[in-house]
């Protein structure tokens, strides 16, 4: 899927290398930024009325797909599109770091041994040190105690900041995005098309 609606490419995000990890400054997003997504969402929708077929069709979003995503965090975060427009949502709250952060972490589970020092150092530095500029909200113990562990880095060395982070977006953002205008129009407008 395109990339607009993270400050990194997809690719970027599901490589060794995370490009966002060393963006120090956040990027103030254009006025355009609401029409962008609203193109990038309409895309997403088959074109019925001109008997195109989309040219991949597990890029295509459906009414289903989209609702199912209303039953848990974790059905939302399990599907690429569904990341994509949380994401989107947790940009228009300047709260996209959670999701990065919680990007990262699954990435970096799936890192290989010898590579996980250098990737533990730069999510670390991204997201969980007290100067960091996409600074997550977790506890000073937390803090802490994967700066301890990150010394010595193993695949769930993350794992305690990613639940708070998880918890922090289940409690919070997730049922405002459920009401929020991204979710709604994207529901509506999948819904009235696939009564055509």
């Amino acid at each position: 899927m395109p990339g607009m609606l993270f400050s990194a490419p997809p690719k970027e995000l599901q490589g060794t290398d995370h490009s966002l990890l060393d963006d120090k400054t956040q990027k103030r997003r254009p006025k355009t930024f609401g029409m962008d997504v609203k193109a990038y969402l309409r895309s997403m929708i088959p074109h019925m009325e001109s008997g195109m077929k989309p040219s991949r069709s597990k890029d295509m979003l459906s009414a289903h797909e989209v609702l199912q995503w209303s039953q848990s965090l974790e059905k939302l975060l399990a599907n690429r599109a569904g990341q994509d427009v949380f994401g989107s949502f947790l940009k228009s709250e300047f709260s996209e770091e959670n999701i990065e952060f919680w990007l990262a972490c699954e990435d970096y589970k799936r890192t290989e041994s010898d590579l996980l020092h250098g990737k533990a150092e730069k999510i670390y530095k991204a997201f969980v040190h007290s100067d960091a500029a996409k600074q997550i909200n977790i506890d000073f113990h937390t803090r802490e105690s994967t700066a301890k562990k990150i010394k010595a880095p193993t695949p769930t060395c993350f794992d305690e900041a990613q639940k708070i982070v998880y918890t922090l977006m289940e409690k919070d953002s997730y049922p405002r995005f459920l009401k929020s205008n991204i979710y709604l129009n994207l529901l509506n407008d999948l819904q009235a098309n696939s009564l055509k």
